[in-house]
């Protein structure tokens, strides 16, 4: 059987997920990997076909960037990407809410299985914000379109969806609990973290931006550029995580059992249907980046106790199935 692996990169979780499951599923068949957007910083294991494909792009104030996500995407680069990408040599096509291969395989009628958090995201029974997101909402159904799907979630809706992979990088780490706050806010400009930072005194925050080029301290806040190797060495020996309401990242901190804050990218629909989802399960955040509230967080010392059963092989099993 021949499989063609297509995923998203614009964000990391579509990458780590695909770096647990890729081998996985090359111990059953031939698999070739096929990757599109432009706004990841984690790395894929494996070779891969990259494509420019559609991506989002934040702001440095907590929201995306409309201007920047315009002139980014091509939409006459999309279209001749969906003509041309090759498809017809593969018996099925396993997608991670990515666009190029999702139309393609449409149009042509080829065999596809979407394998995404966002597929989770739109059941039924998973929380989502109110009716002003209703335009979002439809964006996210028709953006990388499949007939078949399993998903992702921090809770099981149904049989279909699965909680999410861990990767055996963040299995494997020696947790300690330090003094300090790890920062992950890829939305928000330094100038931004840093004022509301420098006045919660009590405690250091280590803070990785993509709008740092060099390591810098400033008063209590070490600002650092995006690097994988040192972000998990912090995250081992941290005390707690500020960040995004993503989907990979967030549910790694809660795996290691240190406490978590979320705050939603603003006007990103996913973003605030994962934060619904979390605070469900006790998880802390705000809508705003608020010095108050995190002094109170910080103060609770709150850590949510829940349990991700490990799912990878029965979502492979569930694969070859459909």
């Amino acid at each position: 059987m021949k499989i063609l692996y297509a995923l998203q990169a614009t964000g990391n979780g579509h990458i780590a997920r695909a770096n647990v499951l890729v081998p996985k599923l090359k111990e059953r068949a031939e698999v070739d990997v096929f990757i599109s957007g432009q706004n990841a910083q984690l790395k894929l294991h494996q070779n891969a076909v990259y494509n420019k494909g559609l991506s989002l792009f934040y702001s440095e104030n907590g929201g995306l960037n409309y201007g920047k996500i315009f002139r980014k995407n091509s939409l006459f680069h999309f279209l001749k990407s969906v003509q041309n990408v090759k498809i017809e040599p593969y018996d099925l096509i396993i997608n991670d809410f990515e666009p190029v291969t999702a139309y393609a395989a449409k149009l042509r009628k080829k065999k596809i299985i979407g394998l995404s958090h966002q597929s989770a995201v739109l059941h039924k029974m998973a929380p989502k914000p109110d009716k002003k997101y209703q335009f979002s909402k439809l964006i996210l159904r028709r953006y990388a379109p499949v007939n078949d799907s399993l998903g992702f979630h921090f809770t099981k809706y149904d049989k279909n969806t699965f909680h999410p992979i861990i990767r055996e990088s963040i299995k494997k780490l020696h947790c300690e609990k330090e003094d300090y706050f790890l920062v992950y806010l890829p939305s928000y400009r330094n100038a931004e973290i840093y004022k509301v930072l420098s006045q919660l005194k009590e405690v250091d925050w280590i803070i990785f931006s993509p709008f740092s080029n060099i390591s810098k301290k400033q008063g209590n806040c070490t600002f650092f550029p995006i690097d994988e190797q040192l972000f998990t060495s912090y995250l081992a020996t941290t005390k707690g995580v500020l960040c995004g309401a993503g989907f990979e990242f967030p549910a790694e901190v809660l795996y290691l059992k240190k406490m978590l804050y979320i705050i939603p990218i603003k006007g990103q629909f996913e973003q605030y249907c994962n934060y619904l989802a979390l605070k469900q399960l006790g998880v802390m955040g705000s809508e705003d980046f608020n010095g108050v509230k995190l002094k109170h967080w910080m103060e609770v010392n709150h850590i949510t106790d829940v349990s991700f059963t490990d799912d990878t092989d029965e979502v492979i099993d569930r694969i070859f199935k459909i």
